[in-house]
C-alpha cells in the first residue's frame, strides 16, 4: 500500500484548500477510503470516509458542512475539499484505507506521510 498526500499549506481563516492522495500498490477502486488528521499534541481524529465507488460519504461533526470527500478511481486519487477553514483545523492530514483506520487509529504504517495544513491569520 502506497499513499501520497499533497495540497496542504498555510491559509487564512475562512480560506480553502484541496488535498489529494494518490494511491498505488493495492486495488484502490475496491477499497473504502478515509481521511484522518492529527493536530500537535493531540490524538488522531477520523474526519471523513467514502465507499469504494463514491456513492456514500460520512463526516465527523467537526467538519460536516465544510469539508467534502470525493474520489476519482480512474486516477487512483482521493480528494478532500476543505472550505471555511478555521485555526482548529490546523493539523497533519493523512489518507488511509478505511479498513486500516478501523483496525487502528494509531498505527500509521499503512497510511501516507501526510500533508500539513496550517490555518493562521
Amino acid at each position: 500500500v502506497q499513499l501520497v498526500e499533497s495540497g496542504g499549506g498555510v491559509v487564512q481563516p475562512g480560506g480553502s484548500l484541496r488535498l489529494s492522495c494518490v494511491a498505488s500498490g493495492f486495488g484502490f477502486g475496491y477499497n473504502d477510503m478515509s481521511w484522518v488528521r492529527q493536530a500537535p499534541g493531540q490524538g488522531p481524529e477520523w474526519i471523513s470516509n467514502i465507499n469504494f465507488d463514491g456513492t456514500s460519504t460520512h463526516y465527523a461533526n467537526s467538519v460536516k458542512g465544510r469539508f467534502t470527500i470525493s474520489r476519482d478511481n480512474g486516477r487512483y486519487t482521493l480528494y478532500l475539499q476543505m472550505n471555511n477553514l478555521q485555526p482548529e483545523d490546523t493539523a497533519r492530514y493523512y489518507c488511509a484505507r478505511t479498513e486500516d483506520v478501523r483496525r487502528s487509529l494509531t498505527d500509521r504504517s499503512s497510511w501516507g506521510q501526510g500533508t500539513q495544513v496550517t490555518v493562521s491569520a
